[in-house]
């Protein structure tokens, strides 16, 4: 698979506790789009962070949060990303999703050069 040089960043801000149909909704995004062959996706997870609420969400010892803030960034070209986001939406109940254009410059598996 080859990603154009000029793609898009999806970026998905959302809880570590969101669900979809019974699992989490970082684990369904990916695996959505997986199953619609986009380019890969990574799971971030972050250590603090607030949202619309403006509450705040932390892996402080005194503050154990089970909510921790997660991104998840998937790569892609314009169309494939575009065509991801109706699926998308359905799956969100809140959250941040932004887009950005980007340069691709390599897209390979880790495979060992001869």
């Amino acid at each position: 698979m080859q990603i154009p040089t000029d793609a898009v960043l999806l970026r998905i801000f959302l809880g570590e506790s969101d669900r979809w149909e019974h699992q989490p909704l970082y684990e369904a995004i990916v695996l959505k789009a997986r199953e619609l062959h986009l380019a890969g996706a990574t799971v971030l997870r972050g250590p603090m962070g607030f949202g619309k609420a403006s509450r705040l969400h932390t892996a402080k010892i005194l503050r154990l949060s089970m909510d921790l803030p997660l991104v998840i960034e998937i790569v892609d070209s314009e169309e494939k990303i575009h065509a991801f986001l109706p699926t998308l939406d359905q799956m969100m109940g809140g959250g941040l999703v932004t887009l950005e254009k980007v340069k691709v410059l390599h897209y390979r598996s880790g495979e060992a050069r001869s």
